[in-house]
């Protein structure tokens, strides 16, 4: 009987966690995601650096992201992304960690490649992690572009990007599943209209 009630429970859950998924999916703002397509698509025009970070789960987005838009979006086209995920040089980012600050993770990194008018896309959650705050502050001071995709009410993230897009929840689990539809929604357009 307590596997019955158990599963009764586990299927009431799972209903309602996907029905709230569907329904904070459907609030992305479709023109945010327009303008971040629009904003990769000069960055590729004019051959700038695409950078993405985040931590945790974000990290894996801003991975995936770099994937579909260096192999998927660009493999056999003429005009090709220069993407790079911040998040994927593990012995920088360890190093960076042990011997500094686990804040400077993303900037010492783009102080090493980014130059004017390149794009940060920064992935997080809360908007409040130090070091994508960090990397934000300082592309924004050396005047790369900045995009921000975040939960609500956005942190800092929210505030500081010059180009926010906002997942419209405060669980954790729901925003991640935005950040990786935004980002499959980014790549597949360049896949499958580009």
């Amino acid at each position: 009987m307590s596997k019955q009630i158990s599963r009764k429970n586990s299927i009431h859950y799972l209903k309602s966690y996907k029905q709230n998924s569907v329904q904070i999916m459907q609030k992305i703002a479709d023109e945010d995601v327009a303008h971040l397509i629009d904003l990769l698509a000069a960055a590729r025009k004019d051959n700038r650096q695409i950078f993405l970070c985040g931590n945790g789960g974000s990290a894996a987005t801003a991975s995936h992201l770099a994937n579909d838009l260096g192999k998927g979006a660009s493999w056999g086209r003429e005009k090709r992304f220069r993407v790079l995920a911040l998040t994927d040089n593990i012995s920088w980012i360890t190093a960076l960690a042990n011997d500094t600050d686990y804040s400077e993770i993303f900037i010492e990194q783009l102080k090493n490649y980014a130059q004017p008018e390149d794009l940060l896309v920064a992935f997080s959650g809360s908007g409040n992690s130090s070091n994508i705050l960090k990397a934000v502050e300082w592309a924004n001071d050396n005047e790369l572009i900045t995009v921000g995709v975040t939960g609500r009410p956005g942190g800092e993230l929210g505030e500081m990007a010059r180009h926010p897009i906002f997942v419209e929840s405060s669980h954790m689990g729901h925003i991640e599943e935005g950040h990786f539809l935004i980002q499959h929604l980014v790549g597949y357009f360049f896949m499958e209209t580009e």
